[in-house]
């Protein structure tokens, strides 16, 4: 048999030895993980399904009593605002008697058609500004050890490496577990994921800012350097010009990344709309989890639709 036929046939049975070690070990790993629970758990299918139902109608208005609403003035209630008296009868013991009796009970709401909706709209714009803050913190940590690690600017071999290692070292803690330690420091709100947000993402800009800085032509930052210009010169004039747009759109995709992630760590009480979301799952209110996550898909909607018109500009 010649080399040119047997060439093919030990590569075919190569592939197909690495193929079927592949399924052998996703068979393991499927049994150690649970998959087929996936497939025959009709339970669970069940559940979700009765979550979905009860999402709908989505909870669009809000009531609160008024005797438990502090500072409240009949005189002057809020935009489309009105009272609501109900009658309510509970059983209870008669301490003359000594017998169970049923008792009435007036209350007065306050009923905003619109209320949970604003509530949510709050919730969502204090997610964004989240987002927005941890962006600024991940650019500030982020752009000076992007310019530590690039060797266009540093030439120190330590420096670098510690630069990029701080880089790989924020990058290598989740949010999710930023936040849940922050809280217990900070308390439960936006700060802790401001801070958990920040700290992870200036990691990746880190990363992206060095890699533009590397990827950038190098001839005219030797050309200024070879003239007697500094280093913040060089990157001033010759190489902030190249990098300019990889580290906007590497800020804008981190931004973007954030309102997302913002609503996850706030799950873990770091503030926004998470907070609200998983306080709702735990009352079982499906109705006010079903508009939250309505919400939620109208603004990444709208920040993908803000996205790719800024990407067109730029084109």
């Amino acid at each position: 048999m010649s080399t040119a036929t047997a060439f093919p046939r030990s590569w075919s049975l190569r592939r197909i030895s690495v193929l079927a070690a592949v399924l052998v070990l996703l068979a393991v790993s499927a049994v150690r993980v649970d998959v087929p629970r996936l497939f025959t758990q009709a339970g669970a299918s069940r559940a979700l399904a009765g979550m979905a139902a009860q999402m709908w109608p989505l909870q669009i208005s809000d009531r609160q009593d008024v005797a438990e609403t502090p500072g409240f003035d009949p005189a002057h209630l809020p935009l489309f605002a009105y009272l609501q008296t109900t009658d309510e009868t509970t059983r209870e013991l008669d301490r003359d008697r000594l017998a169970p009796a049923t008792v009435r009970h007036r209350k007065v709401w306050l009923v905003q058609p619109f209320g949970y909706v604003t509530q949510v709209a709050s919730k969502l714009l204090e997610t964004i500004e989240i987002a927005i803050w941890g962006t600024l913190i991940a650019v500030l940590l982020g752009l000076p050890l992007g310019l530590a690690g690039s060797a266009s600017l540093v030439r120190s071999p330590t420096v670098r490496q510690a630069a990029r290692a701080a880089s790989a070292g924020l990058r290598a803690v989740p949010e999710l577990l930023s936040a849940l330690v922050l809280v217990t420091a900070f308390g439960f709100g936006p700060p802790a994921g401001i801070l958990a947000l920040g700290l992870h993402a200036a990691g990746f800009l880190g990363r992206f800012y060095a890699d533009a800085i590397e990827d950038a032509n190098q001839a005219p930052v030797r050309a200024l350097q070879a003239s007697g210009a500094g280093r913040l010169a060089s990157f001033r004039f010759a190489l902030w010009p190249q990098v300019r747009a990889p580290f906007v759109s590497s800020t804008f995709y981190i931004l973007d990344r954030n309102v997302r992630m913002a609503t996850v760590v706030g799950l873990v009480g770091a503030g926004g709309i998470g907070q609200e979301l998983k306080g709702r799952i735990d009352m079982y209110e499906y109705a006010h989890v079903g508009t939250i996550l309505v919400g939620i898909l109208i603004v990444v909607l709208l920040l993908d639709h803000v996205a790719a018109r800024l990407r067109r500009k730029k084109t």
